[in-house]
């Protein structure tokens, strides 16, 4: 039997009161496979353990299959929690280590024949008989998947269990474990920091930032329409382009997005999203490019909705199956404060204005306090002209483009460029969306 699981309004405090998960609602349907995604310290495990009764619940409803269970017993939630130390018994074989929890529920059975049944699933018959220090880092983690598997239960709680292991044997498990959680069809909880293993694993992903749900929907369309900053940049490999822009919306003229020293025209006539930025007139902006929103083509190439312009490569990285080519365009990218942060800092205190301070910026500051807390904040440079320093993790350059092995560049050449306006991002200095519209469904069909 599998079930739902349903979180509303959950919250979890430690010493000072500070919140590490803060209002949490998220409902989990039967048989599916949510991956809570974000940075280390976020909250996420917290949740996992709160949901398996290993934490207490401050405030807020846990209901299993739409019973409340906030003071149910870990014992009575029929949930198998995989840890990302194996958690294995030194002095039990395989076989023991699995079979131990079936001993504790039903002491007067037999266990031997779901620990075999469980093992030919897992392939780990051979190991049934070893120690835990006789196995390498993966066979340990299969014996603790083994164990959670034999007790049949309504749910796997899985915190982190591949991240112990090398690279190769990561993505050997990682398909293993989907194929499993989908033939037994047990709703499953994982919680991971690595974005390649929440985009291939699940149903459905979950992003934390700061004990707070950030989004939660298919990986591919938190992919498509990142709800805000954080979720854009945190999720897709490269990271995403983030550089500042300026809208122009002239009254008698086309929409620009500037971008240092180069612009980018927006088609017209103007799509239902970009006649939004018309407010957004003279105003700075965080503008998002995906590595392959972006081709290298002359303008006389471009399809219908591509706009030109040109870049200096300065660095390429070779990876196989791809080149990421590093550009210089003249753009400047968007310094967004501790953007991979776990938590946002806290709000400063809003200062008193000054004597003399003018009637406008009064205005200002109260229209930007009377605004939600932001998630980033664009940093303004006191001087315009230096190029500012790469994003931590980032090679020189502004703007990175994914493009095939065959490509033959060299370093300092001028290339042309064909930005695809479809795949834009606008976010506002808060880092919220405003490009796509945030009413806008993906259509993931077309």
């Amino acid at each position: 039997m599998t079930r739902a699981i349903s979180l509303h309004d959950v919250s979890k405090a430690y010493a000072r009161g500070v919140r590490v998960v803060d209002r949490l609602s998220l409902d989990i349907a039967p048989g599916e496979f949510l991956v809570l995604l974000g940075p280390s310290g976020c909250g996420k495990s917290t949740v996992l353990r709160m949901i398996a009764g290993l934490e207490e619940i401050d405030e807020g409803e846990l209901r299993l299959d739409g019973e409340y269970a906030n003071d149910l017993a870990p014992s009575g939630r029929d949930m198998a929690m995989v840890f990302q130390n194996f958690a294995l018994y030194p002095s039990m074989t395989g076989r023991d280590n699995i079979g131990f929890p079936l001993r504790i529920e039903s002491p007067g059975e037999d266990p031997g024949p779901r620990v075999d049944a469980t093992a030919r699933m897992l392939g780990i018959e051979d190991l049934l008989d070893r120690y835990p220090s006789q196995l390498s880092g993966g066979e340990r983690q299969r014996v603790a998947m083994g164990r959670a598997i034999a007790r049949h239960p309504s749910a796997f709680l899985m915190d982190e269990p591949l991240s112990n292991l090398d690279a190769k044997l990561r993505n050997r498990l990682r398909a293993e474990m989907s194929r499993l959680t989908r033939e037994l069809g047990v709703t499953t909880v994982y919680v991971t920091h690595d974005q390649a293993e929440a985009m291939s694993l699940g149903d459905r992903v979950a992003v934390l930032r700061g004990g707070v749900l950030q989004q939660v929907g298919t990986p591919r369309s938190v992919y498509a329409l990142p709800r805000n900053v954080f979720v854009a940049a945190f999720i897709g490999t490269p990271r995403i382009n983030l550089l500042q822009g300026l809208v122009r919306a002239p009254l008698d003229g086309a929409m620009t997005i500037g971008l240092g020293r180069q612009a980018l025209r927006l088609p017209e006539p103007l799509s239902a999203d970009h006649r939004l930025l018309r407010v957004q007139q003279g105003r700075e902006v965080i503008v998002g490019l995906r590595s392959e929103a972006v081709r290298i083509a002359k303008p006389a190439a471009a399809r219908p909705g591509e706009v030109p312009i040109s870049g200096l490569v300065e660095h390429m990285e070779f990876q196989g199956h791809e080149v990421l080519v590093h550009f210089n365009t003249g753009s400047r990218p968007a310094v967004v404060p501790e953007l991979e942060a776990p938590r946002p800092s806290p709000r400063r205190p809003r200062r008193r204005a000054r004597e003399g301070f003018s009637v406008l910026g009064r205005l200002r500051e109260r229209a930007g306090a009377l605004r939600a807390g932001p998630v980033v904040v664009l940093e303004h440079p006191a001087d315009a002209d230096p190029a500012p320093a790469p994003p931590e993790g980032r090679m020189p350059g502004d703007l990175v483009v994914r493009t095939t092995p065959d490509i033959r560049l060299r370093h300092g050449m001028q290339v042309p460029l064909l930005v695809d306006i479809a795949h834009l991002f606008v976010f506002d200095q808060h880092g919220e969306r405003i490009c796509p519209s945030p009413a806008r469904l993906p259509d993931l069909d077309e």
